[in-house]
C-alpha cells in the first residue's frame, strides 16, 4: 500500500488542520467513553486533554517516527473502578487513578530497560507473524460487536440480544449506512482532499441525515427518531450565556487528587498496585501488536527504529501524563492505526497536530458539545471501516506464513478461536482480556510446534 504522506512528510498547514481533525474524530469516541464508563465525576474534556498531552510525550520519546495517537485505555477500566471502591473519598479515588498510572508506567519503563540491553530479537522469536497476525486481526474483530451495536443505537433488543426493527432502529441503520457508504466512496473514488478526509465527510453526511430524522421526530412527536441529543448544547446555556458557554477549563484529575493526599495510606497504595500492575503486562502485549501492525502499514519496523524501548517509554510516560490530567492511562489506539491505513496519511506532523488540537479544544465548550452530540450510529458507520481495517491488517501479516503446515494452522486457530470465543479470565480484581489470553496461548502453541513451523520464501 503506497502512502500518500509518509512518516516524515509535512502537509500544507490548511490541509494539516483538516487531517488532524479527522484523526481526532477517529479516536474521540473511544477516548471520552472511558471516563463516561468509570463515572465518579470524571471529565471527558480532561481525558481528551490528557490523551493529547500523552501523545506529545510519546512522540518526543519516539523521536517523531511513530504515527499513532494515544487515547484512554479500556483495559484499565476495572483498575480505575477499583480506585474508587470501598467507599473511599472522591479525592483519594483520583489520587489512586494517578498512582495507578504511575505503577503501570513503571512496568513499561522496566520492560523498556530490559529491551534496551537485550534487544528485540527475542520478541520477534516469541511473536512471529503467525502469532502477531491473528492477534492483530483479533483486536479488530473483538471490536466488531461495538461497531454494530453503535450502528443500531436507537432501538430495543429482544431477550436474545437481537435488534427489533423499530422506527428508531431503521433510522439508526440508515444513518450508519450513509456514513459508511460516504466513507467508502470518498476513500475509493475520491480525488485529492476527498480521498484524504473520508471520515470527516462521512461523519458530516451521517450527522446531516441524523439531523433530518431528529427534526422529523420533533415535528411529529416521535421520540424514536430524535437521534441527535441536544443536551450538550443546552448545558452550555443552562445558567445563561457566560464565559463558560464558550471557554471552560477542564476538571483536571490532579486538581481533584490534591486533597486525597491527606487520606493517603500504604494499604490503599497496595490495592492500587495490585489493580494496575498486572494489567500493564496485558497492555504490553497489545502494544507489540499495534506497533507490528503499524510497521506493516508504513513499511518500516518500529520495533527496530525508533526501537521498542522508545515506544514503551513513550507509552508508559505518556500514560502517566494522561492520567495526571484526565485520570485515564493511555495506550496506542487501533482507531488511529486504522485511520492511517485507510487515508494513507502516515505523517507524524498530522498526529502531533491532532494532539495539540485535542488539548486546545478541550477548553472550547461548543466544540466539545458538538463532539458529544455526534450520534452513536454515525460513529458506528465509521468504526465498521476502522475496525475492519485493523482485522484485515492482521490477516495481511500472515500472507507469507505457510498455512500448509499444521503447526502454523494450530497456532493461528488457537488465537482466533480463543479470542473470538471470549476466553477472558478474572483473577481477583484483575481481568486478563480475551486478546491477552489468546496471545499467551498462541505463544505457547507456537513454542510447542516451533520445529514444524515453516515460512514461505
Amino acid at each position: 500500500m503506497k502512502l500518500i504522506y509518509n512518516v516524515k512528510d509535512k502537509p500544507k498547514f490548511p490541509q494539516l488542520i483538516v487531517f488532524a481533525i479527522q484523526q481526532l474524530l477517529a479516536i474521540m469516541a473511544a477516548t471520552i467513553a472511558v471516563p463516561a464508563i468509570v463515572e465518579n465525576g470524571m471529565s471527558a474534556s480532561a481525558a481528551l486533554f490528557g490523551a493529547g498531552a500523552g501523545t506529545i510525550i510519546y512522540q518526543l520519546f519516539t523521536k517523531f517516527k511513530s504515527p499513532v495517537f494515544l487515547g484512554s485505555s479500556f483495559a484499565f477500566i476495572g483498575s480505575m473502578l477499583a480506585a474508587f471502591a470501598g467507599g473511599v473519598s472522591m479525592s483519594l479515588g483520583y489520587l489512586g487513578l494517578i498512582l495507578g498510572a504511575v505503577f503501570a508506567g513503571l512496568v513499561y519503563v522496566i520492560i523498556a530497560i530490559i529491551v534496551k540491553f537485550a534487544g528485540v530479537n527475542w520478541i520477534n522469536k516469541l511473536m512471529p507473524p503467525v502469532v502477531i497476525g491473528p492477534t492483530v486481526a483479533l483486536i479488530g474483530l473483538s471490536l466488531a460487536g461495538a461497531a454494530v451495536k453503535d450502528a443500531f443505537s436507537y432501538g430495543p433488543q429482544d431477550s436474545n440480544g437481537s435488534f427489533i426493527m423499530s422506527a428508531g432502529i431503521w433510522a439508526s441503520l440508515v444513518c450508519a449506512l450513509v456514513t459508511l457508504a460516504v466513507v467508502i466512496i470518498c476513500s475509493v473514488y475520491g480525488k485529492k482532499m476527498a480521498k484524504l478526509i473520508p471520515f470527516i465527510i462521512g461523519i458530516l453526511a451521517g450527522y446531516a441525515v441524523a439531523m433530518v430524522f431528529t427534526l422529523i421526530g420533533i415535528a411529529t412527536g416521535n421520540d424514536a427518531l430524535r437521534i441527535i441529543d441536544f443536551a450538550p448544547f443546552k448545558a452550555l446555556v443552562a445558567d445563561g450565556v457566560t464565559l463558560s458557554t464558550f471557554v471552560a477549563v477542564p476538571e483536571f484529575s490532579f486538581l481533584k487528587a490534591i486533597k486525597g493526599v491527606d487520606e493517603f495510606s500504604w494499604t490503599y497504595v497496595a490495592t492500587i498496585a495490585v489493580a494496575y500492575i498486572p494489567v500493564a503486562f496485558v497492555v504490553f502485549a497489545e502494544h507489540i501488536a499495534d506497533h507490528k501492525n503499524l510497521s506493516t502499514i508504513i513499511e518500516s519496523e518500529l520495533l527496530e527504529e525508533p526501537g521498542l524501548h522508545r515506544t514503551l517509554l513513550g507509552d508508559g510516560v505518556g500514560s502517566i501524563v494522561g492520567a495526571v490530567f484526565g485520570g485515564c492511562p493511555n495506550t496506542t489506539y487501533g482507531e488511529s492505526v486504522g485511520c492511517v491505513a485507510i487515508t494513507r496519511n502516515a505523517s507524524v506532523v498530522t498526529i502531533t497536530a491532532t494532539a495539540i488540537i485535542a488539548m486546545l479544544i478541550s477548553f472550547i465548550s461548543p466544540f466539545v458539545a458538538f463532539l458529544d452530540s455526534i450520534p452513536g450510529c454515525v460513529m458506528g458507520g465509521v468504526c465498521i471501516t476502522l475496525y475492519g481495517f485493523i482485522a484485515v491488517s492482521g490477516l495481511k501479516m500472515i500472507q507469507k506464513v505457510d498455512l500448509e503446515s499444521n503447526g502454523n494452522l494450530f497456532t493461528a486457530s488457537v488465537i482466533l478461536i480463543c479470542g473470538i470465543g471470549g476466553m477472558a479470565i478474572a483473577i481477583g480484581k484483575v481481568t486478563i482480556t480475551a486478546i491477552a489470553c489468546a496471545l499467551i496461548l498462541g505463544i505457547l502453541t507456537n513454542i510447542l510446534v516451533s520445529k514444524k513451523n515453516k515460512t514461505k520464501d
